[in-house]
């Protein structure tokens, strides 16, 4: 029988962990200390898996379901949820690693282990500057060519137009 909204609020700890099935292998994991989480098992690659989905009230039974039919489609796919969600932690912290600032200091970090002169290097600083503070924040791969022109005119409407150039 599927749990219930009131079901789950109500569950209480008790000395051992004990599991609590809703549907499609979805099931509530209720802890000695109180903890009452989202647990799904499947199967993928004739292994049994758990993946987990979060903890109530966080985490809200309907929110658990949609969870569980968003991972059994890509179980459907032939992809493994558990797999996939690693990677895309991955790239959201490469995103975050990213900006536009860390790359530009990446970039000023090889001009000078290049050996390149003092001048060159505040030259480059100088020029990376003027675009951090509009874009420097934002990830490099979801920049847009309109966001570029917005530093771009700025430095061209004070009359250096060699420069935006």
């Amino acid at each position: 029988m599927p749990l219930t909204d009131a079901f789950v609020k109500n569950a209480r700890r008790s000395q051992i962990p004990k599991k609590y099935s809703d549907s499609g292998g979805l099931h509530l994991l209720v802890t000695p200390n109180g903890s009452r989480l989202w647990r799904w098992s499947y199967r993928f690659g004739d292994k049994q898996k758990t993946m987990a989905f979060g903890a109530y009230p966080t985490v809200m039974l309907a929110d658990a379901r949609a969870k569980r039919d968003a991972a059994k489609k890509l179980l459907s796919m032939g992809q493994d949820p558990s797999e996939q969600l690693k990677l895309d932690r991955i790239n959201k912290k490469n995103d975050r690693e990213t900006t536009f600032q860390a790359i530009a200091e990446q970039l000023l970090s090889k001009v000078e282990r290049e050996g390149r002169a003092e001048v060159t290097l505040a030259k480059k600083k100088w020029l990376l500057s003027l675009a951090n503070a509009d874009i420097g924040h934002r990830p490099i791969g979801e920049i847009s060519a309109a966001e570029i022109l917005v530093p771009l005119r700025r430095v061209e409407s004070l009359g250096n137009h060699e420069t935006a150039k």
